[in-house]
C-alpha cells in the first residue's frame, strides 16, 4: 500500500521504526484522523477488506470504517513499517451482560515489541484505546491518552475468559472478550459478511460514528444523538433531526463529505427510512 498516503492522512510525521513509541504515536494520530463509521452499509454498499480498497476508502476519500477496516489498515500498515503483528479475535461486550454471548465477530491486534505484546485496537468506536497497553499485564491500570485501561481474567467452564476494560468515571466497563485465539483472513471475511449483512446484526440497524479528539474528548454520533464528552462527562450534546443536518456535522465534524443525493436507511430514524 501507500505508505506515505496513509501517513498523510493521519498527519504523522515522525520516524518509521518499529518501536513503542512510534506505534503509540501512529495510534494516537489514526483514532484522532480517521473516524469509526458504518455509513456504507446503511447506504447497502459492500464492506471490502482488501488493502487496495481500504486504501481508496479509508485514505483517499477520507471517510471511515469499523473494526474489520481500521484494524485491517492498520495491521497493513505496520507490517509494513515492520512490526510484527497477530490478528485476534474477539466478542464485543459494551453494554452487554456476561451471561449473554455476543458473536465473535471483533477483530484487534497483538503488536509485539522486545517480546512484549502490546494490544492495538482503533475499531471499537467510541472507545477505541488512543494508544497500545499490554497485553500480558493482568488487573493493573494502564495509561492512555484517553481513559485508563486494563486486562481482568475469570474462568469460565474449562477455560480462562479475558476482557478489555476502559475506566469511564469511576468505573471499569467491559469493551471486548478475548481468548487469544487469532483471526485469519478467512475468519475475517466470514465475520465482515455477517457484520454488514446480516438482518439482526447492530450495524445494520443503527448509525454509528466516532471520532477521537487530540485533546482527550470524543465526539460521536450514534442514531440522532450526537455526544461530545470526556470519559464518562457530557461536554456537548444535541439532537440531530434532519438529513442535511447529519450530512453537515458529519462534514464538520468528522471531516466526512457524503454527496447531497446519499441515500441512508436506519430503522430507528424516521428521516432516514
Amino acid at each position: 500500500m501507500d505508505l506515505g498516503a496513509y501517513l498523510k492522512r493521519i498527519g504523522y510525521t515522525g520516524t518509521l521504526a518499529a518501536t513503542l513509541p512510534v506505534l503509540r504515536d501512529i495510534i494516537f494520530a489514526h483514532t484522532c484522523s480517521i473516524p469509526f463509521e458504518n455509513l456504507d452499509i446503511l447506504m447497502g454498499r459492500h464492506i471490502l477488506l482488501d488493502t487496495e480498497s481500504l486504501e481508496s476508502k479509508l485514505v483517499r476519500d477520507c471517510r471511515g470504517g469499523y473494526c474489520f477496516e481500521q484494524n485491517a489498515l492498520l495491521l497493513c500498515v505496520l507490517r509494513q513499517i515492520g512490526f510484527s503483528v497477530t490478528p485476534l479475535s474477539a466478542r464485543v461486550r459494551l453494554n452487554t451482560a456476561r451471561e449473554i454471548v455476543p458473536p465473535r465477530t471483533h477483530l484487534f491486534l497483538s503488536v509485539e515489541i522486545d517480546g512484549t505484546p502490546w494490544l492495538a485496537d482503533v475499531g471499537v468506536g467510541g472507545l477505541s484505546p488512543t494508544g497500545p497497553f499490554q497485553l500480558d499485564v493482568l488487573d493493573a491500570e494502564q495509561l492512555t491518552p484517553h481513559e485508563m485501561r486494563r486486562i481482568v481474567c475469570e474462568p469460565h467452564r474449562s477455560s480462562l475468559r479475558y476482557f478489555h476494560q476502559a475506566k469511564l468515571g469511576d468505573n471499569w466497563v467491559d469493551i471486548h472478550e478475548f481468548t487469544y485465539e487469532t483471526m485469519p483472513e478467512i475468519d475475517r471475511e466470514v465475520g465482515n459478511w455477517w457484520t454488514s449483512t446480516h438482518a439482526n446484526s447492530k450495524f445494520r440497524n443503527h448509525l454509528f460514528v466516532a471520532l477521537a479528539c487530540p485533546d482527550g474528548t470524543r465526539i460521536s454520533i450514534q442514531n440522532h444523538a450526537f455526544n461530545h464528552r470526556r470519559g464518562a462527562e457530557v461536554l456537548e450534546q444535541f439532537e440531530i433531526i434532519e438529513f442535511n443536518q447529519l450530512l453537515s456535522v458529519l462534514r464538520e465534524r468528522f471531516g466526512i463529505h457524503l454527496p447531497i443525493n446519499s441515500t441512508l436507511s436506519v430503522p430507528g430514524i424516521s428521516w432516514l427510512q
